[in-house]
């Protein structure tokens, strides 16, 4: 078989084999630290907890983290406190003109970023990991019981030191496997934690079909719409507009001659979702505040705080999925406008001279791509955001279990797509290195090209 042969070649280049062997190690130390609950609490006595994190939001939260929120783990935080601190300083650097300049000094100043990112996750850490210990009795339900040396200074000192400890060597596990291993470091820890809960999830949505006498043939139904749905991910994740592009080179009379570089791309891609999940990410940030305002003391028992907690705290409710869409609508157009340089991208095609047929090289290019981003970025939020919502279409139709409805579209699933991609791309450009076709393609070698 093709696959095999190729998995063959994958495993015949060592540094490649060295790589995806360290890369499986760290996710392994990740995953089992993800079951270390921390010290003083009694691990049988958690039922309550983890119940409470088996659907909706925190449902995503739990997810994220491989299942170590709902386990008090070691790991509880995951990697999310540097996901947010990395969000804050990209969107920083759009109004303090230091992270600009930094920007600019390439891998120098990408260091020093770094370095305030990991700082500004610390000080994230050091809010969240209190605010979690305080809430595992008065909202998740954990007994006194459970708290074997109590709940004094003692308890939260040392399990606030073991969170932080824990979300920075995640944070290490991720850096060190995008150095030395395989993939992004980062979206691979928060891949696998998001697998790891994939199992559990689909059998307990098998269970309840078999309870209700639904059968065989609506499991089937249901597997064969989240294969279609990973399909439609693929294409968006996928999806470029191409810019044709032409270069100017000098002739040999000393002239200028309209001409493409031999090799050279010949074209521009722009990319259909250039903003990733973060514009998923953002909005479901945003969809935490209504719940909270509709319970707040002023709204709580009034007739239009019960509506906006009725509404609002049902992930799968109409006018939550309604907000929520129009909200990652907004924020794709938002982060696209702030991490796609239409004009650095202008400037660098006209320093290497470069040119799109019928445009002016300079503002008039750059204003030309300003005007394409526009037009794709339209339909690719619309995408996004009808994948974003379409679990709550599968929960409320065809009654799909809550924790396997995530399964179907949102943050969940465009993650693992997206960081599948990247990994099979960069496993990929190592075949092709070595002389072998590409990934799921015959393994056979390449005879060198004369």
């Amino acid at each position: 078989m093709k696959f095999i042969e190729t998995i063959k070649n994958v495993w015949k280049i060592e540094e490649l084999r060295n790589r995806i062997i360290f890369t499986l190690g760290l996710l392994l130390v990740y995953r089992f630290g993800a079951q270390i609950v921390l010290p003083g609490i009694d691990a049988t006595q958690l039922t309550n907890l983890q119940n409470s994190t088996q659907d909706g939001i925190l449902g995503v939260l739990n997810a994220f983290t491989g299942g170590a929120f709902a386990n008090a783990s070691v790991f509880a935080l995951g990697i999310m406190p540097y996901i947010s601190a990395s969000i804050v300083v990209q969107l920083m650097g759009i109004a303090i003109p230091y992270l600009q300049k930094l920007q600019k000094e390439g891998a120098s100043g990408q260091k020093k970023i770094t370095q305030i990112t990991r700082w500004l996750t610390i000080g994230i850490c050091l809010v969240q990991a209190p605010g979690y210990l305080a809430s595992l009795q008065p909202m998740f339900g954990i007994p006194n019981s459970a708290f074997l040396l109590g709940q004094g200074g003692v308890f939260y000192f040392s399990s606030i030191v073991i969170l932080v400890t824990g979300c920075i060597f995640a944070m290490w596990l991720g850096e060190k496997i995008t150095d030395k291993g395989i993939g992004n470091g980062i979206s691979l820890l928060i891949m696998v934690g998001i697998i790891a809960t994939l199992p559990k999830s689909f059998l307990q949505n098998v269970s309840a079909r078999t309870t209700s006498g639904s059968g065989a043939m609506m499991i089937l139904f249901e597997i064969v719409i989240w294969f279609a749905i990973i399909a439609a991910s693929v294409l968006l994740v996928m999806a470029v507009r191409k810019i044709a592009v032409q270069y100017a080179r000098r002739s040999a009379t000393g002239g200028y001659e309209k001409n493409v570089f031999g090799g050279a791309r010949q074209f521009i891609p722009l990319k259909l979702n250039a903003s990733g999940v973060m514009p998923i990410i953002f909005a479901q940030a945003i969809m935490f505040v209504p719940g909270l305002i509709g319970g707040s003391s002023l709204l709580k028992d009034t007739s239009t705080g019960i509506w906006i907690q009725a509404n609002f705290q049902d992930m799968f409710g109409l006018w939550y999925n309604i907000v929520f869409g129009l909200l990652i609508i907004i924020f794709t157009y938002f982060y696209t406008a702030i991490t796609v340089p239409t004009n650095k991208m202008a400037d660098d095609l006209k320093r290497s001279g470069g040119f799109i047929p019928g445009i002016r090289p300079g503002s008039e290019t750059s204003e030309y791509l300003d005007k394409i981003m526009s037009q794709i970025t339209l339909p690719g939020s619309i995408f996004l955001a009808l994948i974003a919502v379409f679990p709550a279409f599968v929960f409320k139709l065809m009654g799909v279990q809550s924790g396997w409805a995530l399964f179907f579209g949102g943050t969940s699933l465009l993650i693992m797509v997206g960081v599948a991609i990247d990994t099979m791309q960069q496993v990929n450009s190592y075949l092709l290195n070595r002389h072998y076709d590409g990934l799921m393609k015959t393994g056979k070698n390449r005879k060198a090209v004369a």
